[in-house]
Parts: C-alpha cells; structure tokens; sequence
C-alpha cells in the first residue's frame, strides 16, 4: 500500500494518524500553519482536548466522546511527532514508556504479587512505586514533580496530598473549616488590589483542601456548578423570551425570582 492509500484508508488506524501527521508537518509539502507549531503553541490546544473529553463525560454523549477522544489523541500524535523531529522520542518509543510504566506498577496483574489486596493496600503500593520512580528521576523533595502546567484547583490538590503523606496536614475537617472561616475574615479585611489576590487564592487553596478532605474532586464540583448555573440562565431567558423580552429588560429582582423558580422546577417543587 502506498503512502497516498493510506492516507485515504478508512481503516488505516493510528498508522493512518502518524503518517498524516508526517505529511503536514513535511517541511517542503507540508501545511504552514502546522509546519510552524512547537510543543509550547500546542499545549494549551492539548489542555482544551482533555477539557472537552471531560465534557463530553459529563454529559453522556458517546458520539461527542468518540470525537474528542480522536482530538486528544491527535494531540500526542502531534507532540510526538516535534519529538521525533528534535530527536528525543517517537510516538512508539512513548508508548512504550507507558506500557513498561503499567507493567511495573501492577505487578499483581502482571507479576507476581497476590491480587487478594484492598484497594487501600493497592493505593499503597502504588504511592510507593510512584516515590521509586521519583527518586530515579533524583526529586528530592516533596512537592518535587508536581506539575506547574496542571490547572491551579488540581495542582493544589496534588501538593496538598503530597505534604499529607509525610503527617503535613489536618487531623479532621474541622480544623480545615475553621482555616476556611479564617481566610474569609482576611479576604474582608483585604484592601488593595494585590491583598485581595492573595487572600482570595488563599481562601481557594484552603478550599482545595476541605474538598480533598471531603473526597470531593474541586475541577469536577466547579463543573458541575458552572453547568447548573448554564441550566438556571437559560431557565431566567426562556422565561422572559415567552413575554417578548430579553435579560437586559428586565431587573435584578425579577431575574432573582425565576431563578428561584428554576431551582424549584430542578428540584420538583
């Protein structure tokens, strides 16, 4: 099959993919725009990708998933390929790297460690193969390797469930609650623009923690409360578009009380 079959086989898979790629990123025949591109000007495309396959989760469409998934996927297609170009790395070698790194850390799968373990047990011993592998990389400290890139609200639960594995944390939740009622006083007292900054991403970050305490995940509860507030707007819309009217002529006190309606109509009331 010649290169032209496969760029046109419906059923040519993730060679298909690669080659694609290859081809646009062809430095003489190639598409300029993609030619261009490095791994700085594609990560933020990388960070949309993954949102919107947690989106297409979040509501249940396989159809959207299966498209997103296919976009995120081209997303390490398309690093791989600067990769292989600068010569550190192809898509294969990647996914070897992968596959090696599940094999190691599942040795009750793939080795021979019992899998009569507790999903506590298995969290265990998969914290201390992951501080193996830090080690190797020679992180020495704690919060070593947490990536800066990751979205502030996860990243501040990664750093926090780091410092609570050496005893840095919290003995209940109360003593996070009181922490969070100590920030909100501090944000009231803030006066300057840079005050109230740093006390407001101080008061995120406490709640971070009362989130992981809870077992709460912050990105996907945010989510969830974007979307309700998408559902309850539109509910506001709706009800002033069935009288001829739009949001900006109406007022606050009658946009407040179809709001309350639509929290009765989501709760059955």
């Amino acid at each position: 099959m010649g290169k032209d079959d496969l760029i046109h086989d419906p059923n040519g898979g993730i060679d298909r993919l690669l080659e694609i790629m290859r081809r646009l990123r062809d430095p003489d025949t190639g598409c300029p725009w993609d030619i261009e591109q490095t791994f700085e000007t594609i990560a933020p495309y990388t960070i949309e990708e993954a949102y919107e396959v947690a989106d297409a989760i979040e509501r249940a469409n396989m159809a959207d998933l299966k498209g997103e998934l296919g976009d995120l996927l081209l997303q390490t297609v398309y690093h791989t390929a600067i990769g292989e170009e600068a010569g550190h790395f192809t898509f294969h070698s990647v996914a070897d790297a992968i596959s090696d790194k599940m094999v190691d850390r599942h040795p009750h799968v793939f080795g021979d460690e019992s899998r009569e373990k507790s999903a506590e047990q298995q969290t265990r011993d998969w914290e201390t193969v992951k501080a193996a592998e830090r080690a190797a990389r020679d992180e020495k400290g704690v919060l070593d390797g947490v990536a800066l890139g990751l979205p502030a609200l996860l990243r501040a639960m990664k750093l926090q469930k780091r410092a609570a594995r050496v005893g840095f944390d919290w003995p209940d939740v109360s003593h996070v609650l009181d922490k969070v009622r100590e920030e909100i006083a501090e944000l009231e007292d803030a006066h300057t623009p840079a005050e109230w900054e740093e006390e407001f991403g101080d008061l995120l970050f406490v709640l971070a923690n009362l989130a992981r305490h809870k077992g709460v995940d912050p990105e996907a509860a945010l989510r969830a409360a974007n979307a309700k507030f998408v559902r309850r707007f539109e509910f506001i819309e709706a009800a002033l578009a069935a009288e001829g009217r739009k949001p900006d002529q109406s007022d606050l006190a009658e946009m407040d009380a179809l709001w309350d309606a639509a929290k009765r109509a989501e709760k059955g009331l």
